[in-house]
């Protein structure tokens, strides 16, 4: 069987565990790495799906864009069973795409190989058990806590994605046929090949927009601004920004944060704490956020030293550098490499730098912004989407059934 795109264009079912606005619907869709994946699986003209849970009453998210997104009402167990069942019968792409190693996933993935032989990739863009300690969580229950937690209606056992099953999965991952991730962490860890988050620079494009319309536009007319465009949580280093801000005090600086959390209200914390220094956006669809990217001065990516930062390819960082902004960032992860000689880079939380960075760029602007520029030649070379593209034809051209 070729698996490579032909006159019959072949199929590939891309899997995600959560198509709520704190998964896979984040910025109605279009930002994320498996709706990238599909943009780029599209130009090297396959027919692309994602396919997704969604849990609990919150309606799917589905993005206004060309990608075919279906959904299965997800239930904790027992009734996840009949869950994973309809899942299953959905899944008719000729090759499978799973997103994380996660039960819902790739463990459905699995389980549909057995039966009709369809390849699978594996992209893994984070690492799961990071957000449960890492290497250092165990499941020790009593019989009473087993008990508690597998037959109580709300028992930790009954969701599908318990760390517990994350540790047994995550120790499947050389079940699939290819593995893609995008970050050395992920590598040194997992293996597979290198992938990284590419961006649409046609769409990142900044002959396109204009700043100070843009600020007119979302109210950020008369401040110097800089914009933390994602989801804030406490890894991502956004209070080491306010605490630099603080330090400067001038009045006319603001840290705008674009969406905020859709997992905590740690955001409306910083606000209680720091909101004299900042704006808060609502979350906008993915065509928009050029635009809105277009009204910073400086994008900032202040990411703490941490497992979850390690595993992590900022999106953000991305949309800095296609809009050809100055990015101030730390030197954390893969970031270093990311950016080369074209941005910003201070040691982790470390207010005092990020100051004394903040106060240089905007002394010295002009300079700044040039870099920016080459920050968007750099992006363009090695983090669009066609460069995914790219490494995907290879990657589907080993694939083997």
């Amino acid at each position: 069987m070729s698996l490579q795109p032909s006159q019959t264009q072949l199929k590939v079912s891309i899997l995600v565990s959560d198509l709520s606005s704190a998964g896979a619907g984040r910025w109605g869709g279009g930002g994320v790495r498996s709706f990238l994946l599909a943009q780029a699986l599209q130009k090297l003209n396959y027919r692309v799906e994602i396919l997704g849970f969604v849990f609990g009453d919150e309606p799917p998210v589905i993005p206004q864009s060309e990608i075919p997104v279906s959904y299965i009402n997800g239930y904790n167990y027992p009734q996840f069973i009949l869950s994973a069942s309809q899942f299953l019968q959905k899944i008719d792409g000729d090759i499978i795409y799973a997103m994380r190693p996660k039960p819902t996933t790739f463990g459905l993935s699995m389980l549909k190989k057995l039966k009709s032989r369809q390849p699978i990739i594996l992209d893994i863009d984070d690492w799961e058990l990071s957000w449960y300690g890492g290497e250092k969580w165990r499941y020790r229950p009593s019989p009473k806590k087993i008990f508690r937690d597998f037959f109580k209606a709300d028992g930790a056992l009954r969701y599908p994605d318990h760390p517990l099953y994350l540790k047994w999965v995550e120790g499947m991952t050389k079940n699939a046929n290819a593995i893609t991730i995008h970050t050395q962490f992920l590598k040194e860890r997992f293996g597979g090949v290198y992938l990284p988050n590419g961006k649409d620079t046609d769409l990142f494009n900044p002959d396109h927009y204009d700043p100070e319309e843009s600020r007119a536009r979302y109210g950020l007319s008369g401040y110097r601004i800089l914009m933390f465009p994602g989801a804030p949580r406490p890894y991502k280093g956004v209070e080491d920004i306010l605490m630099a801000l603080e330090q400067l005090n001038q009045p006319d600086l603001r840290l705008v944060i674009v969406g905020g959390s859709p997992y905590d209200d740690y955001d409306a914390q910083l606000m209680e704490k720091w909101g004299r220094w900042m704006i808060k956006l609502p979350k906008y669809p993915s065509q928009e956020m050029p635009q809105i990217v277009a009204a910073a001065h400086v994008v900032v990516v202040p990411q703490r030293n941490t497992p979850a930062a390690l595993a992590q390819f900022p999106l953000k960082l991305t949309d800095g550098m296609a809009m050809a902004k100055p990015v101030l960032a730390t030197r954390v992860g893969d970031i270093p490499e990311i950016l080369g000689e074209n941005g910003y880079l201070v040691e982790p939380s470390c207010p005092e730098q990020i100051a004394e960075k903040i106060q240089w760029i905007f002394q010295n602007l002009d300079e700044a912004n040039a870099k920016g520029q080459m920050a968007r030649e750099r992006c363009v070379k090695h983090y669009s989407v066609d460069t995914m593209a790219a490494i995907l034809s290879q990657v589907f051209a080993n694939l083997s059934t």
